[in-house]
């Protein structure tokens, strides 16, 4: 399995910090956000990493490299002008082939995921050997999170693994997920497109599934969730 970790969004809220800085260069822990990801990735064995990247993306090349040093293979889909979630996706579709890959924001920490569970869940699993089943028609997989104070009334709700748009109880999307290349059929190579639609109208089929994770995980999107991070961490 190939991963894809996004790094082309300008971090406004992060500004002035992201004036010089590509957002997922900030260190959290004496760590940058974006190594933290890379590290658990290899530790899956996921190895094979696509990192997308606008603003200031060369400071990304010349931080991570080609990756050997972290045990990962890196190559780079370089946009210009950032083209979204689905855009980054579809632009950098030649570099992640045709089977389900993972996907992951480049500004989330979350030092404790284990990528091994992304592994399968697009698989067709049983009843027994797994602890979900799996419709085969399903074209993602999402990790979704309790919601933020920041985030109140959260993305989707999950029904028996299923995502939907609407329910009771609701949940954040992580920036976590688990992606059938095809789903992105639609979305024309250089050009900039969300990846909620998407997911919504496919939800509205529903083809998507889900589970909620439980593990520590932070939106690091503004200065103040960095410092607070940060507290109390001495290099």
């Amino acid at each position: 399995m190939k991963a894809m970790i996004f790094a082309a969004g300008r971090g406004e809220r992060m500004r002035p910090l992201t004036d010089t800085c590509p957002k997922p260069l900030l260190k959290v822990r004496g760590r940058p956000l974006i190594v933290w990801h890379i590290l658990n990735l290899v530790r899956a064995d996921i190895k094979e990493i696509v990192i997308n990247h606008a603003h200031l993306g060369h400071m990304i090349e010349e931080a991570l490299g080609d990756g050997s040093r972290f045990g990962a293979n890196i190559v780079y889909s370089a946009e210009g002008t950032a083209l979204e979630t689905a855009g980054g996706i579809a632009k950098a579709r030649h570099l992640l082939g045709d089977e389900p890959f993972v996907a992951v924001a480049g500004d989330v920490y979350c030092p404790h995921f284990d990528f091994e569970q992304v592994k399968t869940t697009l698989e067709e699993n049983d009843l027994w050997g797994n602890p979900h089943p799996v419709d085969q028609r399903d074209v993602a997989w999402l990790y979704l999170v309790k919601n933020p104070v920041h985030h109140p009334l959260g993305d989707f709700a999950l029904n028996n693994f299923s995502i939907a748009n609407d329910g009771d109880t609701r949940h954040t999307f992580s920036g976590i997920g688990v992606y059938r290349p095809q789903m992105f059929d639609g979305v024309t190579p250089g050009t900039a497109a969300k990846l909620a639609p998407i997911l919504r109208e496919y939800a509205s089929r529903g083809q998507v599934g889900g589970e909620v994770y439980r593990g520590n995980w932070t939106d690091v999107g503004t200065v103040e969730r960095l410092t607070q991070l940060n507290e109390g961490f001495r290099t």
